[in-house]
Formats: structure tokens, sequence, C-alpha cells
């Protein structure tokens, strides 16, 4: 089993910048694949960003050139540095796992507003 708390979240200004950090419970973390998703009421959950075990990243195409996602294997965390925020980048951020056995996991979520 796998838990992920959330952090970092809050209201920014257009142009600003957050950090948002995840942290895991569970053994084998450095076999997983990280990553953060974006929900907005109304829309499709969608992708922000992933990181492999490996450390190739993947991001969506509206967040590419502005947010980095950065993994700690040592701490059992994963990071999003998220820079020139605008308005549409609001919404509550989710941490993800999948395990080297395919388990899936959600943290609760943190919610990030960008006022314009």
């Amino acid at each position: 089993q796998v838990q992920l708390v959330e952090s970092g979240g809050g209201l920014v200004q257009a142009g600003g910048s957050l950090r948002l950090s995840c942290a895991a419970s569970g053994s084998c973390f450095r076999l997983s694949t990280l990553g953060w998703y974006r929900q907005v009421p109304g829309k499709q959950r969608e992708l922000v960003a992933q990181i492999t075990s490996g450390f190739l990243r993947n991001y969506g195409d509206s967040v590419k050139g502005r947010f980095t996602i950065s993994r700690d294997n040592a701490k059992n965390t994963v990071d999003l540095q998220m820079s020139s925020l605008n308005p549409e980048d609001t919404g509550v951020y989710l941490c993800w796992v999948r395990t080297y056995a395919a388990n899936e996991y959600w943290g609760q979520g943190t919610q990030v507003t960008v006022s314009s």
C-alpha cells in the first residue's frame, strides 16, 4: 500500500511560481513512475508531468517549458516546480504513483489558484 501526501498549493498571481511536493510512503519507491495530474471541475483529469524510475520526463503540452518535475528517491518525494503560472493552471493537483507491479495510487490533491 502506498500513501501520498501533497503540499505546497495556494493562491498566486499570474506570472508567479509555486512548488508542489508529494511525500510517499511504502517501499520500492525508486522503481515507480511518479507524476502530477490536474483536475478542474467539469473537465477530464489531465496529465501535468510524469517521471519514470529512469528519470525520463513527460509533460502535458500546456505546461511544457514552464513546469519541471523532479524526484528524490532517498526522501521518497516528487516535486513539481511551476513557473509563469496563468489562470488556466488553476485546479486541484494530484500526486500519482504507478508501482513496478502496475498498481496505481492517488493523493488527496492540493488546490492551486492563479489570479489574473
